[in-house]
């Protein structure tokens, strides 16, 4: 997989993505993964790099840890 190519989105992909991200799409199934990378044009390996990426992102910005642990820790 190339993270190049999840780093050099265009702006319509990263549209597509985000605005999935912000349903409530934080932890696609790999149904959802999969219909979200053919509509953005990307491997689902790639869609699920940039989820797993905008994830810790998204954890960071609320205070959590990045890596999803339990919430006892």
């Amino acid at each position: 997989m190339s993270t190049e190519k999840v780093n050099s989105l265009t702006e319509e992909q990263l549209q597509i993505l985000e605005g999935s991200f912000k349903k409530g799409n934080k932890y696609p199934d790999p149904t959802m993964l999969l219909l979200i990378a053919a509509e953005v044009g990307l491997s689902e390996e790639q869609t699920e790099q940039w989820f797993k990426q905008r994830l810790a992102q998204w954890r960071r910005s609320e205070g959590l840890p990045s890596e999803c642990r339990s919430v006892t820790d």
